[in-house]
């Protein structure tokens, strides 16, 4: 099983999904948990000046995928299978940090959730409940 630094998962990222090149920041990755950083733009905002919930639904998304390949190892395909997300309010127009905990991982699925944080990290404004499925053909 491979697995990657925060240099190596970024390069692994940008290759595998290119259309988020910039767009994300990985502050830190451990055995079940990351923390990842959206660098908000005017592209990420909505109407009412506040960052859409597309944008924070991607976030939450990455940054439990990146839980995940920090468990499972490189060479791990690995699919959302179940998410609910609940928006708890108007996030700042800033950047906002994801942390994703893995909570339980058996041979095929893996649970866990997602906290978005406003930049300074003093509101929670949404969080996330994920399932993914791991291919039983993994390396």
């Amino acid at each position: 099983m491979n697995k990657f630094s925060i240099d190596q998962m970024i390069k692994y990222l940008e290759e595998i999904f290119p259309q988020i090149r910039g767009k994300y920041s990985i502050l830190k990755l451990e055995n079940c948990l990351s923390e990842v950083q959206l660098v908000a733009t005017d592209a990420n905002l909505r109407p009412g000046n506040t960052i859409s919930g597309p944008t924070m639904f991607e976030l939450a998304d990455i940054a439990f995928y990146l839980a995940v390949i920090s468990l499972t190892g490189s060479g791990t395909l690995a699919l959302t299978t179940n998410v609910s997300i609940n928006f708890l309010r108007k996030p700042q127009r800033s950047n906002l940090i994801a942390v994703a905990k893995i909570k339980k991982s058996g041979r095929q699925l893996v649970v866990g959730d997602v906290e978005i944080f406003s930049e300074d990290m003093s509101q929670l404004v949404a969080h996330a409940i994920f399932t993914y499925s791991l291919s039983p053909n993994r390396s």
